[in-house]
């Protein structure tokens, strides 16, 4: 079960294929601004839904974060407590309560692996519908009537971020990778007011690509059921138990 939650997730965020932007464009805006969750801690509670070629399942996340610090999240499934998953700087570590066993990734190593810069600050950026790579000077701009368009390349990625005029908000972000045919596609909805800031309540991500067995097409719908922000610390508790087996 937990395998499959964190390969989504890491599937969500760097596994993409390239998109063909049309030459026909309007003027592009000089500037683009976007506007960004901020905070010194926050926490909530979510619910997500996995669906793959086969199966359906959902999963309930309490979830707080310390900002550019950790993330931390105690995950049920169906009432029962599944586990945990601990996110900071240096790694990622999951722990599987139904299987009694654990996992803990490297980002250099999932770096390489999904040929795409993986880091808790991308990671971060996911999770709050912020853009996962800032704006650069040598990013494309272009815009249609609704949406600033911000296209960004990371070695063989394209990462395409659509962001409202009217509300600044990140909407979507489309991932691809040349070559492979894989994507990644995030919408992000439901926006109302978290702090003196918009946050997405709800996205869907989208997941096509190529296995050895097939072609696998994956979807993650999440929605927020609260979520807050403030300066209160939060306690991160996180524990492995001695019995448990790493993988």
């Amino acid at each position: 079960m937990f395998r499959l939650i964190f390969f989504l997730f890491i599937l969500l965020l760097f596994q993409s294929c390239h998109r063909k932007i049309t030459p026909i464009l309007p003027p592009a805006p000089k500037s683009i601004n976007v506007q960004e969750v901020d905070f010194d801690y926050l926490q909530g509670k979510a619910r997500l839904i996995f669906r793959d070629n086969t199966k359906e399942r959902e999963v309930k996340a309490h979830i707080r974060v310390r900002k550019d610090s950790v993330i931390w999240m105690k995950l049920t499934v169906i009432g029962i407590q599944g586990g945990s998953a601990l996110i900071n700087k240096d790694s990622i570590t999951i722990v599987s309560d139904v299987q009694k066993e654990y996992y803990v990734f490297n980002y250099d190593d999932l770096s390489r692996r999904f040929n795409f810069n993986i880091n808790y600050d991308v990671v971060q950026a996911a999770l709050l519908g912020n853009l996962i790579i800032s704006k650069r000077a040598q990013d494309e701009v272009t815009e249609d009537s609704f949406f600033n368009k911000l296209i960004q390349h990371e070695g063989s990625i394209t990462i395409q971020n659509l962001i409202h005029k009217t509300t600044k908000k990140l909407e979507r972000v489309d991932l691809e990778e040349s070559g492979t045919g894989n994507t990644v596609k995030i919408n992000y909805s439901d926006f109302k007011p978290l702090g003196d800031k918009l946050f997405p309540y709800k996205g869907i991500i989208e997941v096509l690509y190529k296995t050895a067995s097939g072609i696998m097409n994956n979807t993650i719908a999440f929605e927020y059921i609260k979520a807050e922000v403030g300066t209160k610390s939060l306690r991160f508790h996180f524990k492995i138990p001695k019995r448990y087996d790493r993988r």
